[in-house]
């Protein structure tokens, strides 16, 4: 599980194709590290990291770096197949016991694509929009919870199936969305919470 809250954004170093015996394996470099990735070197393998949303398993380590499996359907359900050398990508390691929730409960199973439709400067902020499609749109609310590529965002208004959000200047600095742009795909994780809330009403 993550919070939702990007601790570091790290680069695509090297993109290896699936094979008939194995799946593809990214290499992903960390840079710029700070307490959150000092031991990184040490890190479990098996351990989990979301990647601008998706959750993935380390499989190798070093010093500042980490390598990646990635199956097929990762691939085509998520922005990750388009990713190239030196894409940003926005890392959260695994929630511990005892860590803050500063965020929102996030899984890191991306339900599905966004696109950016507009980023408007107002007051200081960019105010963001996204279209989803439909199916995910019912699970958006105003208010509630929301992660673009792997960041916790508030939702402020909902219409049909675009939604806004306000991304202050630091998140804009310490993830990828100062990179984003009018037209690019974002994964799109939506509100456990909300997942739940519409099972229960289906069924009841």
């Amino acid at each position: 599980m993550f919070t939702g809250i990007i601790t570091a954004v790290g680069r695509l170093t090297s993109k290896s194709p699936p094979t008939a015996e194995r799946d593809a394996r990214f290499v992903i470099g960390v840079p710029d590290r700070n307490a959150a990735w000092a031991d990184l070197d040490r890190i479990a393998l098996g351990a989990s990291i979301n990647c601008s949303g998706c959750c993935l398993t380390v499989i190798e380590a070093g010093s500042d770096w980490f390598a990646v499996d990635v199956s097929g359907e990762t691939l085509s359900k998520t922005t990750l197949g388009a990713w190239t050398e030196q894409s940003p990508i926005n890392l959260e390691r695994a929630l511990r016991m005892g860590d803050e929730l500063g965020g929102h409960v996030v899984s890191g199973h991306v339900d599905g694509l966004g696109t950016v439709i507009s980023m408007t400067p107002e007051h200081g902020s960019t105010r963001w929009q996204f279209s989803v499609p439909q199916a995910l749109a019912r699970f958006i609310a105003p208010k509630g919870s929301v992660a673009i590529n792997g960041v916790s965002l508030t939702v402020n208004e909902v219409e049909g199936n675009t939604f806004g959000v306000n991304i202050i200047p630091h998140t804009e600095l310490v993830t990828n969305f100062g990179t984003l742009a009018v037209g690019d795909a974002v994964n799109v994780e939506i509100d456990m919470l909300a997942r739940y809330v519409a099972r229960l009403a289906e069924v009841s």
